[in-house]
């Protein structure tokens, strides 16, 4: 007669965790309860490579020694003989789990009466040969066998639905334990990163770190963090963008400079915002935003081939084709294409009055004062922006909200900006970079005379960076690409939160 252990969420899990506390005691009465002694040879994965495609009959006689270790996932207890699966780290067809035999003649009675006590979510290490189980199963006959780490809470038994959600999130480390699809996901994250390293380190970029502290926020339009220092005894700010320290490297000399950096920014949070995230900025001395484009098309395919295998992905059940060339389209011309707008586009009060009938008031959206051009911007982000599905880049945004771009030379009242749109997200933002420091001084300006009517995210006056622009900074092009939303469309992921190890919730009450 068998008997399965059966997760325990059907029973109260205070009782559950007082009873594998009594059992920890027991073990620490018997010797050390946590040894850290075990060094595991091999992995499931690299077993099941080795190993699964022989027979029965070929593996059995060789008695293949083997030492393995992972968290026990599954049990069965039959009497004289019973198993363990265990899960380690590695990937393969198992699923990082290869199943360990344990029998009275393998390890002894008393040890494997004490192994019917263990429960799931125990970290076990066990030695002994491979062979083959009558259904064909890798396994390990166990000749020993070692309890490494008492686990005292119980594993979830089902970890899915709205409710299961935010805890996934909050507890990533239960997540990670019961999904492989999440462990899977954050690997590919990882490559997707490392790819992206050596693609730029390739193309002869320095990478570099700057700080994190500022005592003035800049380099985009976005409400900071506030924190004091106390030694400095000054207020200072979690960074919003790395920009302006890493074109201070190019005004030193080093002509292409790269940082992937954490930034912050106290602002809301969505499917696709999180409070603190993850994006590259790099700069290229003699490049322009055109320059930037041909450049970002081929890092966005490298990334997507070294960690998906392929240039036709599928983002939430729609095919996304990275292998045709990227559109180009200004802001005009998006919304000639994708609207019934027309000829209309060019007038400033039917798109004040499209704006309002869209839900956006003179109040809340300041719509009064604005270029025309300002108002095509708004008119694109309320009507265009979600129907990029294919990768688009989207040009000439306005100066008056471009601070840190080069205008364009024969329509100054737009700048050589780019954003890249995929899925109807925007995943960059680059530009040829304004190096005229007196231009630069009086857009700084422009900028403080808004914040100090009442915009939270205009910037602040830097002057150190118009003293070093002052010094000449060679024609350069810069652009910054967000890791989470790229790790969102390889991954195939609908929130931000599903490719942020540790994403931002209100505390647990």
């Amino acid at each position: 007669m068998s008997t399965t252990e059966h997760s325990p969420a059907a029973f109260d899990d205070n009782q559950l965790m007082a009873e594998r506390r009594d059992k920890l005691q027991a073990i620490r009465r018997q010797g050390i309860a946590f040894p850290n002694d075990i060094k595991p040879e091999h992995q499931a994965a690299q077993l099941f490579e080795q190993y699964d495609a022989l027979s029965k009959e070929v593996l059995d006689p060789q008695g293949i020694p083997v030492s393995v270790a992972g968290r026990m996932m599954l049990k069965r207890v039959m009497g004289k003989a019973s198993f363990a699966t265990l899960q380690d780290s590695s990937f393969g067809p198992s699923g990082g789990r290869i199943q360990v035999y344990i029998t009275n003649d393998g390890v002894g009675e008393a040890l494997h009466a004490d192994f019917k006590h263990w429960d799931l979510g125990d970290i076990v290490a066990a030695t002994g040969t491979l062979f083959k189980t009558k259904t064909g199963e890798l396994s390990v006959h166990a000749k020993t066998l070692r309890l490494v780490t008492k686990s005292l809470r119980p594993l979830p038994d089902k970890f899915h639905g709205v409710a299961d959600q935010e805890v996934k999130y909050r507890q990533r480390y239960v997540d990670l334990i019961t999904d492989e699809a999440a462990r899977k996901r954050f690997v590919a994250r990882s490559k997707a990163v490392s790819s992206i390293r050596e693609f730029m380190v390739a193309h002869s970029f320095m990478e570099v770190e700057t700080p994190m502290l500022h005592p003035i926020p800049g380099g985009a339009n976005a409400k900071p963090f506030v924190t004091h220092h106390n030694a400095l005894d000054q207020e200072m700010f979690l960074r919003i963008a790395p920009e302006l320290y890493l074109k201070r490297l190019i005004v030193g000399g080093f002509d292409r400079v790269f940082e992937i950096n954490r930034s912050y920014r106290n602002e809301g949070i969505s499917v696709r915002h999180n409070p603190e995230f993850t994006m590259m900025e790099f700069y290229a001395a003699w490049w322009n935003y055109q320059d930037l484009m041909n450049y970002t098309e081929q890092l966005i395919r490298d990334a997507a081939t070294k960690a998906c295998g392929s240039l036709q992905l599928s983002y939430a059940g729609k095919a996304v084709d990275l292998a045709l060339p990227f559109e180009r389209l200004t802001i005009r011309e998006a919304i000639v294409k994708y609207t019934e707008a027309g000829e209309r586009v060019d007038d400033a009060q039917w798109l004040l009055a499209a704006l309002k009938k869209l839900g956006l008031s003179e109040d809340k959206n300041r719509l009064s004062g604005r270029s025309l051009a300002s108002l095509q911007v708004l008119y694109f982000e309320e009507t265009v922006e979600d129907k990029l599905w294919q990768p688009t880049f989207i040009m000439e945004h306005p100066t008056e909200i471009s601070p840190l771009a080069r205008a364009n030379d024969q329509r100054p009242e737009v700048t050589e900006r780019f954003e890249l749109y995929i899925t109807g997200r925007e995943f960059g933002n680059g530009f040829s970079e304004l190096n005229d420091a007196e231009e630069q001084a009086a857009r700084f300006q422009a900028q403080s005379q808004a914040k100090e009517a009442g915009d939270d995210e205009a910037m602040f006056y830097d002057a150190d960076f118009v003293r070093a622009l002052e010094y000449g900074m060679p024609p350069t092009g810069g652009c910054g690409i967000g890791i989470d939303r790229l790790m969102m469309l390889l991954t195939d992921s609908p929130s931000i939160r599903d490719v942020i190890l540790f994403p931002a919730l209100r505390r647990e009450t």
